[in-house]
């Protein structure tokens, strides 16, 4: 259930372009957290907050093209190396196809930040939502369990990282040891 912060130029797409690129980034942000685009419940809890800059510099001068940014949050655990790798791949395609340009052009004015929020830090209707209560709602107990298997995994990839981040700096940090 990601929400998506889509920085978009005022002007940059013609307006049926830009609806037809919020239904495509609602489809792509879908697929890559491993859900179905088709699922109602799924699609009713995506929401794209369009937002226009009143100016984009590049370089410290006015930019000459459109520059978009799109930020894609969703809670702790729905992402892998590879779905951040393909998410930004198909967005940046999707935004080509908005613009009617080359995917190299507009890879060169636009930034996706994929972003993970720490379990517990996702809320709704007054109440924090854990991830596997979210998979849950989406589709019962199979899902709940899909849920804490992402999210252990996560934690034990982080846990692996910083065990490397602590032993390589003990290894160089550390003469003599």
């Amino acid at each position: 259930m990601p929400m998506i912060d889509a920085f978009i130029p005022e002007g940059a797409l013609a307006p049926d372009a830009e609806a037809q690129l919020m239904r495509e980034l609602t489809d792509i942000l879908i697929r890559h957290e491993g859900l179905d685009p088709e699922e109602p419940r799924v699609r009713d809890v995506t929401w794209i907050f369009v937002h226009r800059p009143a100016a984009l510099y590049r370089a410290g001068a006015l930019a000459a093209a459109p520059i978009y940014r799109i930020v894609p949050s969703v809670p702790e655990g729905q992402y892998t190396d590879a779905a951040r790798a393909g998410l930004v791949s198909a967005v940046t395609e999707a935004v080509a196809r908005a613009e009617g340009a080359s995917v190299d052009d507009v890879g060169q004015r636009l930034w996706v930040f994929p972003t993970e929020l720490n379990d517990g830090c996702w809320g709704s209707r007054g109440v924090v939502r854990r991830l596997p209560d979210i998979m849950e709602y989406f589709g019962g107990p199979e899902c709940r369990t899909l849920g804490e298997r992402r999210l252990a995994a996560q934690r034990r990839a982080d846990a692996a990282k910083m065990i490397e981040a602590i032993s390589q700096s003990l290894r160089v940090g550390a003469p003599g040891l």
